[in-house]
């Protein structure tokens, strides 16, 4: 665990009841963080290039990306991270409800770091969320 860090988290999800639980879940995950949120694709890719209204927005150590998103969807924003040199390091977790096996080939041909299915479940997904430490670390270095 990073008792020296906070990990910066940009949650991409639309779904108000899911931002929630993902919250709850880094919690419980024990994970020292500050979680910024955005609920679109369009709003993600501001976020990260710090564009208006987030000019003064901090660079996320880890971004949370849900698949089914408005405007832009996840496999555009992890497609446009890729391609931009400046967010290319950025570790992407993808976090959604999809567990067809085109999405997640998708999404690691386009670089995503690790491919998660929404869990039922706090403690479950609080378990899944563990990744981040070791995603985040590997970056650090």
């Amino acid at each position: 665990m990073f008792e020296r860090w906070t990990t910066e988290i940009l949650l991409v999800e639309d779904n108000p009841v899911d931002k929630m639980m993902i919250s709850e879940a880094l919690h419980l995950a024990e994970i020292r963080h500050r979680l910024s949120h955005v609920g679109d694709g369009e709003a993600a890719l501001q976020f990260l290039r710090r564009k208006p209204p987030h000019e003064n927005a901090a660079r996320p150590d880890v971004v949370i990306l849900d698949l089914r998103l408005p405007k832009i969807d996840g496999h555009g924003v992890l497609t446009a991270m890729k391609l931009d040199p400046d967010l290319k390091p950025i570790p992407v977790l993808v976090l959604t409800t999809s567990a067809a096996q085109n999405d997640i080939a998708k999404s690691y041909d386009l670089q995503a770091d690790q491919f998660v299915t929404k869990p039922m479940g706090l403690q479950v997904l609080a378990g899944e969320l563990r990744i981040i430490e070791g995603l985040v670390k590997r970056t650090r270095k």
